[in-house]
């Protein structure tokens, strides 16, 4: 048998802009800015009223990914709480070590936790984050008033892609590589958010395995999800094809879907040129479900 190594591996001719990267950073802002002068990579909970937003960051990122946006819900008014998911923000070794079982647990917790205390419980995910919000709608049902995904991902594209085929069973590396590091950074056009934005260097195989899984598991849950669903994605993503987007709004079985694709952003959407836009539409979409009648809770 093969020994498991951890590989440098070089693609010619590409810096990729992979969403396996498009994941988390610690830089800050004191109001909402893309300036990084305080570490923003811890979880956090800004105190509002009565209606409660989980947000939820992508693979190998922290909640700086959803730090921008977290604040400006505040601003509108919103209880606003930005979560870790377990195996991020610390090494590497400790990502490998989780699946998408142990990101699902976290989310679902966190809605639960917070449903008894607030009116309204909403969720907001970028990429794997987005993925997750989309679960917890489809598995806790009435107890997730309005749901948005942001650049959530049904398969990969570009090296992201590539890897998990390379890697994934069947695969010329599986069982082989436990790690690979990402090349290029992250997929963001915005330069400075791009600089800002620290996450993981290297890539776990297990846990992208995990992550491969857990698109087609939500994938099969759409029809199931019917809280008001917001989708937004960029044309121009790297990372996830906007095609995920389609199929996500198509899919799901929401009392009410808005989708909207953005023209200038990559992937990163939550940080990047166009994250205004993005922190609009959600913060407009979850103040008319914190308007909407209570649903009964199961």
């Amino acid at each position: 048998m093969q020994p498991l190594v951890s590989v440098d591996l070089i693609v010619l001719g590409e810096a990729c802009q992979c969403a396996l990267r498009c994941d988390m950073p610690p830089g800050a802002m004191a109001t909402p800015s893309m300036t990084t002068p305080d570490r923003h990579d811890q979880p956090f909970e800004l105190r509002g009223d009565d209606r409660a937003v989980v947000c939820v960051h992508g693979f190998t990122g922290t909640p700086y990914e959803m730090r921008y946006l977290g604040e400006r819900l505040h601003q509108q008014g919103f209880t606003v709480r930005g979560l870790r998911l377990p195996g991020h923000g610390t090494t590497v070794d400790d990502l490998d070590d989780t699946t998408w079982a142990d990101w699902a647990a976290a989310v679902d917790a966190a809605v639960l936790e917070l449903r008894p205390r607030y009116r309204k419980v909403m969720i907001v995910g970028q990429s794997l984050g987005g993925l997750l919000a989309l679960h917890a709608a489809a598995r806790l049902g009435p107890r997730v008033d309005a749901v948005a995904s942001l650049a959530a991902p049904l398969e990969l594209e570009g090296l992201g892609g590539r890897v998990a085929r390379w890697t994934g069973p069947g695969g010329p590396l599986h069982g082989r590589v436990r790690r690979l590091p990402k090349l290029g950074g992250s997929d963001v056009r915005d330069a400075a958010a791009r600089a800002a934005n620290v996450s993981y260097r290297h890539i776990p195989t297990g846990a992208l395995a995990s992550l491969c899984d857990f698109m087609r598991v939500v994938d099969g849950e759409l029809p199931e999800i019917r809280a008001p669903l917001l989708v937004l994605h960029a044309r121009r993503d790297h990372t996830a094809p906007v095609a995920s987007a389609l199929r996500i709004a198509e899919r799901a079985a929401s009392s009410r879907v808005r989708t909207r694709i953005l023209e200038d952003s990559f992937h990163l959407i939550s940080i990047d040129v166009e994250r205004d836009i993005v922190a609009a539409e959600v913060a407009a979409f979850f103040a008319r479900a914190g308007r909407e009648p209570a649903t009964a809770r199961a």
